[in-house]
């Protein structure tokens, strides 16, 4: 057996190839499945015990010779080939390939433009937030459940130091720093402590909206909101607005917008009633204003809050609120826009 090893190691030192096809033949006949040195760990289950220590290392070594030995032999074919053909100056360039947006990027961008076209201003705060910012100054009650663990992540108890469950939190820094006019909208990530599913996440994405100054009215919001609806679902898009109620606005409505899908008639989509619920919004509580040490007398103000992932599903027809955050390439590549 060592002796048809060492018969076969001199065979591949003495190899010659004219092309790079002849240099893939020698391949296939010593290192393919079915070629020479193969054969030799086929017929290693025959040595005798006291050989096979030897014989292994042996068969071991040629196959790593004759892998280095048919590759030596493929570069210089193809280091030849390189050289021989250049760089062709006319040929097109190779195009890079653009990624897409993330259909929540696109959504936000959309919906950010539709309001500072309206004169609305950006702005952000921080994601960890303290109790003041998120409830207390936007007159939620001490026993309000949005302040039980099992609804909010809290990072440390007295002081309460907190992911922010809303961006309403941001409304607050705004009205502490400056005086009215104050016309915002604040898009952000927030946190709630929800189980996973379809419909829901502990992780997602809101845009909220503030107006604040002498003669803001309901009027006005409902303006605002129908233009908003129109620009982001369609020119036949409707609206109706449904009484709610909300800890920092007083009156308080839901915002429903007609279905986009079935235009109104009725699908699973909207659950057959034609409308499909977007947003909260109301009339800024004077309670909210004074906590800011602005005068309620003399301001009043309209806001509105709403997330993004529902919006996206509802635009683009998606029914897993999961896939948002799967990274899935098959997934994102779908979406690409000017926004």
């Amino acid at each position: 057996m060592l002796d048809k090893i060492t018969a076969l190691k001199e065979e591949i030192a003495a190899l010659t190839a004219e092309n790079s096809d002849q240099a893939e033949e020698l391949r296939i006949k010593y290192l393919s499945k079915k070629g020479l040195i193969p054969q030799l760990f086929s017929e290693f289950k025959t040595v005798p015990v006291e050989q096979k220590k030897a014989v292994g290392q042996a068969i071991n070594e040629l196959k790593v010779f004759a892998t280095d030995k048919i590759n030596e032999l493929k570069a210089g074919f193809e280091s030849n080939e390189s050289a021989g053909q250049g760089i062709d100056l006319t040929l097109p360039g190779e195009a890079m390939k653009l990624g897409s947006r993330h259909p929540l990027s696109i959504v936000r961008n959309e919906i950010n433009g539709i309001f500072t076209r309206l004169g609305f201003t950006i702005a952000e705060g921080p994601e960890i937030e303290d109790d003041w910012h998120v409830f207390s100054a936007l007159n939620f009650p001490e026993e309000h459940p949005a302040r039980d663990m099992q609804d909010t992540f809290f990072i440390e108890k007295d002081p309460d130091v907190l992911l922010r469950t809303h961006t309403s939190s941001v409304q607050v820094r705004v009205m502490e720093k400056m005086q009215p006019p104050i016309r915002s909208i604040f898009p952000g990530r927030v946190f709630r402590n929800e189980a996973i599913s379809a419909r829901a996440h502990c992780i997602f994405h809101q845009i909220e909206g503030l107006y604040v100054d002498e003669n803001v009215s309901f009027a006005d919001l409902k303006q605002t909101l129908m233009y908003f609806a129109k620009e982001l679902f369609g020119e036949k898009t409707k609206i109706r607005l449904r009484p709610s109620y909300f800890p920092f606005t007083e009156p308080s409505a839901e915002m429903d917008v007609s279905c986009s899908i079935c235009g109104g008639k009725g699908c699973n989509v909207c659950k057959y009633t034609g409308w499909l619920e977007i947003l909260g919004c109301g009339m800024v509580d004077p309670n909210v204003l004074e906590s800011c040490n602005i005068d309620s007398k003399k301001f009043t103000g309209f806001a509105f809050g709403m997330g993004i992932e529902r919006i996206t599903m509802l635009k683009y027809g998606i029914k897993d609120l999961r896939l948002f955050f799967e990274n899935d390439t098959r997934f994102l590549n779908q979406f690409n826009s000017a926004y």
